[in-house]
């Protein structure tokens, strides 16, 4: 399952409910979301406590848009919107947790 959050950690429970819900796949942070995929915020030890039972992508527009392009986490793959795409393609089942 490809598990979609686009609301920043600090500001909503969404990726944290991703987390303590879904068993497994992929998650894809995309808009605000991308907040949780940057070295040094809040939310990091968490994301990279669950790396091994999820794939961790970020849409990359929206990190540069955010001013983050450079600042991503080890372990979380940046994908262009072709990426975000595939990603959908690639999975039988999308989840997007507001």
């Amino acid at each position: 399952m490809l598990n979609i959050v686009n609301k920043s950690p600090l500001d909503r429970t969404a990726l944290q409910a991703c987390i303590d819900a879904a068993t497994g796949g992929s998650i894809l942070l995309i808009e605000d979301g991308v907040y949780a995929a940057t070295r040094g915020n809040a939310f990091e030890a968490k994301l990279k406590a669950v790396q091994g039972s999820y794939k961790l992508f970020a849409l990359g527009p929206d990190l540069d848009a955010r001013g983050f392009g450079d600042r991503v986490m080890d372990g979380v793959t940046v994908v262009d919107y072709a990426g975000f795409v595939e990603l959908v393609a690639e999975h039988k089942n999308c989840q997007s947790w507001l």
